[in-house]
């Protein structure tokens, strides 16, 4: 009876609206086309703020969550979707009113009682209940809410979101995020940004974290377990939070954290956020560390050229992101380079040697895939992205000279902070910053299948 009744007063209130604007109203993309996961975020509306009310039981592996979420439309709306996979629904309205919902693969399919106007705000309330399913990419690694022996490692490049909340999953819709994460008493939640709260009651511990920032779906963490913590503050305030799941992990490695943003912020510009910290967790079985804004999720032992790799993600990939996962070179090349230039800061080799060394070790069948054409989604991660791309923006730090170079660095981190990027756009901004005209170079080192000259040859 409730879906008919729904389905009456909608069709009442399309009949109240006068005829032009009934025949504006439309409905909401289910994809926003991008090339790899055309499903990926939806269309009609943007997100400004996420509530994630989450209350997880490691033992039998059920999370309940209450999501709220604000948004804008952004077209006059009959009909919206979410992204969001599995779980049982108990409650869903639209600013405080039923509302009536199908289910199609990831995509959560919403009629609001009343038609949304373009540039309207309007809350999103979803309850549910379940088990999460763990993610599966193209490319055969795993994400989402990946279940441990204490807990859970949260991570979701590039599609883990929707397996755990509701979300416009697309990461050119970034918002702020609060997090309320409840676990068993004596169990840490850790989530993005900064701690505001932990309250134990007779039913856990809940761990309440508040982002402030901007940030892309993706980015979102709420790993939790039994974690040793040590949360302190740099001398500028910058508050860190660290977690290791110890015997198994010692996080040494993290003391690399601060000489890395003090590093970066000297060289691209201020650290974007209102934290920082790391995630050292014992999930071996999922096999890479990853980025997550303010505190990065390792599922291993963090390396110390990894932990660097991570911090360079704060400014490139996490304050700067990409608008198509085409161009995730844009992220891992930028994030690569900054490791060598780390190094090179340290004491250690120059990237000039670690670039020349590379270049020489390559063999011709490793030229055939560019970075900014990688193929498609399960060649995403794949090596290129990461060592061509640092290839190349050490190519161009020597084609276009030092001042120019990290003039470049700074303009990019500045224009774009707390925005999204495409390759197209980097090219346009190093030349506009060097005054030279660029395209046979990023055409042999971004989009060239064969091997690239040396710069100066």
């Amino acid at each position: 009876m409730r879906l008919k009744l729904t389905a009456v007063l909608v069709a009442l209130g399309a009949l109240c609206l006068p005829a032009t604007a009934a025949a504006q109203l439309g409905v909401g993309s289910s994809g926003l086309g991008d090339e790899y996961f055309p499903l990926a975020g939806n269309g009609g509306y943007d997100v400004d703020h996420y509530i994630l009310r989450l209350d997880y039981e490691p033992a039998t592996d059920v999370l309940d969550g209450h999501v709220t979420v604000r948004a804008t439309a952004t077209q006059s709306l009959s009909r919206f979707n979410l992204d969001f996979r599995g779980f049982d629904i108990e409650a869903l309205s639209v600013d405080d009113r039923a509302a009536t919902f199908v289910r199609d693969g990831q995509e959560l399919i919403v009629t609001p009682q009343q038609p949304l106007r373009d540039g309207r705000e309007f809350t999103v309330d979803v309850k549910s209940s379940g088990v999460p399913a763990v993610i599966t990419d193209p490319d055969g690694s795993i994400e989402g809410w990946i279940p441990t022996d204490d807990g859970a490692f949260v991570v979701n490049e590039p599609q883990g979101s929707p397996g755990w909340y509701p979300a416009n999953d697309n990461p050119r819709d970034k918002a702020t995020f609060d997090f309320r994460v409840t676990v068993p008493g004596g169990n840490v939640a850790l989530a993005n940004g900064v701690l505001e709260k932990v309250q134990t009651k007779q039913d856990g511990t809940t761990w309440r974290w508040r982002q402030d920032e901007p940030m892309a779906p993706y980015l979102a963490t709420a790993t939790n377990g039994q974690f040793e913590t040590n949360f302190f503050e740099l001398e500028n305030g910058l508050p860190v939070y660290l977690a290791v799941d110890r015997p198994e992990r010692t996080g040494a490695n993290f003391s690399r954290i601060p000489q890395a943003i003090e590093l970066f912020s000297e060289t691209y510009g201020p650290y974007p956020f209102s934290a920082a910290g790391g995630i050292a967790d014992n999930a071996g079985f999922v096999g890479y560390a990853l980025e997550t804004q303010t505190k990065a999720n390792y599922s291993n032992e963090p390396g110390a050229s990894t932990v660097v790799h991570e911090i360079a993600h704060e400014w490139f990939g996490n304050a700067v992101t990409l608008v198509e996962w085409r161009d995730i070179w844009l992220n891992e090349g930028f994030a690569r380079w900054s490791e060598w230039y780390f190094t090179e800061r340290t004491g250690g080799a120059t990237a000039a040697a670690t670039f020349r060394a590379n270049y020489a070790s390559r063999t011709p069948a490793y030229w055939t895939q560019p970075p900014a054409n990688l193929g498609g989604a399960a060649d995403m991660f794949d090596d290129p992205a990461y060592r061509r791309g640092a290839m190349t923006l050490q190519a161009l730090r020597e084609t276009i000279g030092e001042a120019d170079f990290f003039a470049l660095l700074r303009t990019w981190y500045a224009e774009n902070r707390y925005g999204n990027v495409t390759t197209a756009d980097f090219i346009e901004t190093a030349e506009r910053v060097s005054g030279e005209e660029l395209s046979p170079f990023f055409q042999a080192w971004l989009f060239g299948t064969t091997r690239p000259p040396l710069p100066g040859t």
